[in-house]
């Protein structure tokens, strides 16, 4: 058996258990040389519990148009979007304020995002969830 060879990497964002492959995801999939159906039914199974949260997802694509892919975190402006109760950050995050959070959330938001950070600390995580709510216009308070 020849060896598996990677021909492609790439990132999407998809829908927790609610993806389809209709546009945007179906034909980036496609042009990718991913069987779009085969992959919508692996990954809404793998992330059904998230119930429509947006989540990244990196997909490995080998020369035998096979492929893998690694969940990961939800991004960190949805995640504070969640926590604040808001729709969507501000256009001028320094002049107009959408929400708040409490430094409690940021701790939680820090967790969950860990993996997928470059932060040696949960402390130091927290204050890039921080940095991303400032520049979404929420307050974080405490």
């Amino acid at each position: 058996m020849a060896k598996k060879e990677i021909i492609d990497q790439f990132k999407i964002m998809a829908p927790g258990g609610q993806a389809t492959p209709a546009p945007p995801l179906g034909p980036v999939l496609g042009a990718k040389g991913v069987n779009p159906g085969q992959f919508i039914q692996q990954f809404n199974a793998a992330t059904g519990a998230l119930n429509g949260k947006v989540v990244g997802c990196v997909v490995t694509v080998y020369n035998d148009r096979s492929f893998e892919f690694e969940i990961k975190s939800s991004p960190a402006s949805v995640l504070i979007k969640e926590a604040a109760g808001i729709e969507k950050g501000s256009g001028v995050p320094h002049t107009e304020k959408v929400g708040k959070i409490t430094k409690d959330q940021v701790r939680k938001i820090a967790e969950e995002k860990m993996a997928d950070l470059n932060s040696g600390s949960v402390e130091s995580a927290m204050l890039v969830i921080e940095g991303t709510a400032r520049s979404m216009g929420v307050t974080v308070e405490g």
